[in-house]
């Protein structure tokens, strides 16, 4: 089985490696090279460095649609398959039908839940317990084609969107490996998505890292691990930004936004219902320190409230 490797960020690295180790890659196809840091020095993403570490033939085409040219590429490297991983481009329809068997699709979700582009923070945003891996045959929509395999991944209660990520790639590897040899042996069986029961993941924004006090404490709690990785924690206090870090659920009731107390371990603040404890704040222009430190820093007590930021309607 010859398989072409559609991935970009670091989250694939795992399912890449997991393919290689059974099967040939004959082309790995990657994102553009982009400005990264300070210095804005051009940078290839992960998945483009183990590439070419490796020695294995890459592509980064800046577009795919009527790229007669990439086309070639992917129709002469006599792929019998392709995956993609968080590739992080639509495929047209011309690009599906040059493998034999088509795109197979690594989707970190039981779809038809969150369809999109970020479906691990949504899901702990939403506070579910479990999520899990689709491994589907991509069709021209956004994460409609129909599912060949899936498997469960309980969520820790503790667990970000860092520690979930590190599971789900972990579990993509292995699945995908699987459905490549079942696929091989004409072993899988698409099964049509239900689309009523579909829901969405939207690409995540800044405003999705601010705080919603109003929101109950497990909600605050629930954000806070859904955007660990980006956008992260912002609360407001007399118009300016904190990053917070380390939240959890305490004791206590108020106002929304109502410092409750400070203690050595952080800072209690008041939601819709319940209280969380923050551990780390980090004021703009300077670094991150103890939630406790700040405080006395910055003359924040029990008389103090954050800024109630509440989202605009859609």
């Amino acid at each position: 089985m010859k398989v072409a490797f559609f991935g970009s960020p670091a989250f694939a690295l795992p399912v890449l490696d997991a393919i290689r180790t059974q099967f040939e890659v004959v082309l790995v196809v990657a994102q553009p090279d982009k400005p990264v840091g300070r210095g804005l020095k051009l940078t290839p993403p992960p998945i483009a460095a183990r590439a070419t570490g490796l020695g294995l033939p890459l592509s980064q085409p800046a577009r795919l649609r009527r790229n007669a040219d990439f086309e070639a590429i992917l129709r002469e490297c006599g792929a019998d398959v392709a995956v993609t991983c968080a590739y992080g481009k639509i495929l047209p329809a011309s690009l599906l039908a040059v493998p034999q068997y088509g795109f197979l699709n690594t989707h970190t979700s039981l779809l038809p839940a969150y369809r999109g582009a970020a479906p691990i923070q949504w899901a702990l945003i939403n506070g579910e317990p479990v999520t899990g891996t689709t491994i589907m045959q991509t069709d021209p929509g956004m994460d409609t084609g129909p599912i060949l395999l899936q498997e469960t991944l309980p969520i820790a209660p503790q667990w970000t969107s860092l520690d979930l990520s590190e599971a789900l790639a972990g579990q993509a590897a292995r699945l995908i490996v699987t459905a490549l040899e079942r696929l091989g042996r004409g072993e899988l069986t698409p099964m049509p998505q239900d689309d009523a029961a579909a829901t969405h993941a939207p690409m995540l924004v800044k405003e999705d890292g601010f705080v919603r006090w109003a929101d109950s404490a497990q909600a605050v709690v629930n954000r806070y691990r859904g955007v660990a990785a980006w956008p992260q924690t912002t609360a407001f206090l007399n118009g300016a930004r904190l990053k917070l870090s380390g939240l959890e659920v305490a004791e206590g009731e108020g106002q929304p936004g109502e410092v409750l107390g400070v203690d050595a371990v952080g800072v209690v603040i008041a939601c819709g219902s319940g209280a969380v404890r923050v551990a780390g704040v980090q004021p703009e222009t300077r670094r991150a320190q103890p939630a406790q430190t700040w405080a006395a820093a910055a003359g924040v007590g029990a008389d103090t409230r954050f800024d109630v930021w509440i989202p605009t309607p859609e």
